[in-house]
């Protein structure tokens, strides 16, 4: 699974973000830069460390030896998570896993070196994986965009 090697902080503050504002549309790492193929986000959630790795897993097996896959999102937010049937106060619990706030338009994952009708059935598996919407985009597409 993903998570980073070193922390400048080891928790983070939650943060206001109210999901209709985290729901604006992203402006950074919105095109297909990679490869031929992308998954794009068209909502917003919190995908974890594992998500990522489950997905990442059942497109290499779409693809099988053929293709290059590149993830392009990491988990780098630690959310923390206090114990079962531990009181109220006594601080902030233990970083407990690593998210990646995704937000609207962010390309999750790209493929090149397959046909575009496997791309599309890895990426639809990869997205039952995933706890956002996704759409099948190509090159040319987010370019135009």
């Amino acid at each position: 699974m993903l998570f980073p090697k070193k922390v400048k902080h080891r928790k983070w503050q939650v943060g206001r973000k109210s999901l209709a504002k985290r729901s604006v549309p992203d402006t950074r790492g919105v095109t297909v830069a990679f490869g031929s193929y992308g998954l794009k986000a068209l909502s917003p959630a919190r995908v974890r460390s594992n998500q990522i790795e489950a997905a990442r897993r059942v497109i290499s097996r779409t693809l099988g030896k053929t293709g290059k896959i590149w993830i392009r999102i990491f988990p780098d937010k630690p959310v923390t998570k206090k114990p079962a049937e531990v009181g109220m106060g006594s601080g902030k619990g233990d970083p407990e896993f690593f998210v990646f706030e995704v937000q609207p338009g962010r390309v999750l994952f790209e493929i090149e070196g397959v046909s575009e009708a496997v791309a599309r059935e890895a990426f639809r598996k990869a997205t039952a994986k995933l706890p956002v919407k996704g759409k099948f985009v190509t090159r040319e597409e987010t370019r135009v965009n």
